[in-house]
């Protein structure tokens, strides 16, 4: 039995796992590296496999960073099965062609703004099309039920569990016997941090022989949720009083829901004044909200009951859904009173980046991260403390106020990794994945009870 690593190997994205056993070849989760261009490049790279030659892609959950290149698979001869649960077939595929479109735009741009410079052979074709992304949808097979087994072939049994991350998200069990021998290996995806709204905690998967675990925030604890809360209360009450805008940067799959919850909770306690205007200036999330709506397997018990009582939670006075392009362009015009939430989180594109050009050169507006920022992307510049960034080929002077909130990460902390990884027994191997190279190293000290190893980029192992 081999292991190996195409992803998210000593860095927080492009997650791409690879067994090889019993004749078959199971990938686990096919991501787009995310962050500076030198990331961006890899993605063209060779996958460090024949995708021609995989059987089953397993997919934890639906962000791009685990999907996103499952159409370039799909491009390069992959002709497996895809294996999910109900929610992240639904919301991948929102995801990938999401994805599909923002690459055609952008390689459009690239040659339009050569063509002005006299170069017109800049600007090279994207990684894939919409199209690409709507083929591969093809292969999306069997829907995975959380806890219930699903047999892939003779000897090969995978069962998804609960991962309190995102909607749909799961840890993924493998349990495999060939040749008279068993053995167990587990995948937890990205881990949920408890205790938050909307989503049921992450579920302990059973013990494994072998662990590939996320470590994200290995090295550190997040803030508690509640003085996070308020702490987002302040800074728009703040920008209000001072006549300005908050943007907040937003990934859309359960932050933008996540901060909609608890917007909503700050407006009917009084904490928020309800004539505050909310824009959800991004069509995806606008889309994976109404997908929320649709599979309340994934609820804790209290947002089970506001959706079954008629009483959407992610809904508020003053919330408004800006899906057409002029509508986002007009919100240029707002000169303060607003929140703003647009994708993308990092601020690597999408709409949130106009915004950031109209409002980071104002004092009286604030910008407000509440997610994970990689090294190389525009996010961490701002947050860690650039004078000016380059937008749109622009010198745009950092004026506005920057609030960083990390209690509303959907990862799970240093504390809640460790715990998880002692809940699930002393595995004989863990392999540590989807971190940055330090945070590893942090968090691996505190792992006494197995062997750990950090894999970097295509290396295999036998187990």
């Amino acid at each position: 039995m081999k292991l190996s690593f195409h992803g998210a190997d000593c860095d927080v994205t492009g997650s791409c796992h690879l067994i090889e056993c019993a004749g078959k070849r199971i990938l686990i989760d096919c991501g787009l590296f995310q962050g500076g261009r030198e990331l961006t490049e890899e993605n063209a790279e060779p996958l460090g496999f024949d995708p021609s030659s995989i059987d089953y892609l397993l997919l934890t959950h639906a962000h791009l960073d685990h999907c996103g290149r499952v159409p370039l698979l799909d491009k390069q001869g992959f002709r497996g099965e895809i294996i999910t649960t109900a929610a992240s077939r639904e919301l991948a595929r929102l995801v990938m062609l999401d994805a599909g479109h923002l690459q055609e735009e952008e390689a459009r741009q690239d040659a339009r703004h050569g063509a002005r410079r006299g170069n017109r052979n800049r600007g090279g074709a994207p990684l894939y099309t919409e199209l690409d992304a709507l083929n591969s949808l093809d292969h999306f097979g069997r829907k995975a039920a959380y806890g219930q087994p699903l047999e892939l072939t003779d000897g090969i049994r995978v069962t998804f569990v609960d991962a309190g991350h995102i909607l749909g998200s799961a840890c993924v069990f493998l349990e495999i016997a060939h040749n008279g021998r068993r053995q167990t290996l587990l995948f937890s995806g990205d881990l949920g941090n408890s205790g938050r709204p909307l989503l049921r905690d992450p579920i302990t998967p059973p013990h494994a022989d072998v662990v590939v675990m996320e470590t994200t925030y290995g090295d550190r604890l997040h803030k508690p949720i509640a003085p996070s809360v308020e702490e987002l209360y302040g800074a728009i009450a703040d920008t209000f009083r001072r006549g300005g805008n908050v943007v907040i940067p937003t990934f859309a799959l359960e932050r933008a829901q996540e901060i909609l919850f608890y917007l909503r909770q700050g407006v009917e306690t009084g904490r928020l004044p309800r004539a505050m205007q909310v824009y959800l200036d991004s069509p995806m999330a606008i889309s994976a909200t109404s997908i929320f709506a649709r599979h309340p397997e994934c609820y804790d018990a209290e947002t089970l009951a506001l959706f079954r009582s008629g009483h959407d939670p992610l809904r508020l006075p003053g919330l408004h859904f800006t899906r057409e392009t002029q509508e986002s362009m007009a919100l240029n015009r707002v000169g303060g009173g607003a929140v703003i939430m647009a994708g993308s989180g990092m601020c690597t594109g999408g709409r949130v980046r106009h915004h950031l050009k109209h409002n980071l050169w104002r004092a009286e507006s604030s910008i407000v991260f509440v997610g994970y920022a990689a090294i190389g992307t525009l996010a961490r510049t701002i947050i860690d403390g650039a004078k000016q960034v380059r937008l749109f080929g622009e010198e745009i002077p950092v004026r506005a106020s920057i609030h960083t909130i990390n209690g509303f990460s959907a990862h799970a902390d240093q504390a809640e990794l460790l715990a998880w990884h002692q809940r699930i027994g002393a595995p004989s191997r863990t392999f540590l994945v989807h971190g940055e190279r330090e945070t590893m190293r942090a968090f691996a000290r505190h792992l006494t009870d197995t062997r750990v190893e950090m894999p970097t980029l295509h290396q295999q192992f036998e187990l």
